[in-house]
């Protein structure tokens, strides 16, 4: 009776070793875990960034304000009749 016991507390170590340390144990689920948790972070940044995008690209289909904004201050560029004055310090 005390060698089942013995070996079923040894059988009862061996298993909660596997489960805590051993390969695909706890360990390498709290790692899963904490990567799962960033790549989810990096996600949502990603999502915002191609709202952003999407209602930028949204702008410049529609209407032509978008579209002049972008010439005057991406590109240099002035309206005919309008005098540009560079400000130099």
């Amino acid at each position: 009776m005390k060698i089942i016991i013995a070996a079923l507390i040894i059988l009862f170590v061996l298993l909660q070793f596997k489960l805590w340390i051993g390969e695909g144990g706890m360990k390498d689920v709290w790692a899963l875990d904490a990567a799962i948790a960033t790549q989810a972070e990096k996600n949502a940044r990603l999502n915002e960034r191609n709202q952003t995008l999407s209602a930028e690209v949204d702008d410049l289909k529609q209407g032509l304000e978008a579209i002049e904004e972008r010439a005057r201050y991406d590109l240099g560029m002035i309206r005919e009749g309008e005098t540009f004055y560079q400000v130099v310090d």
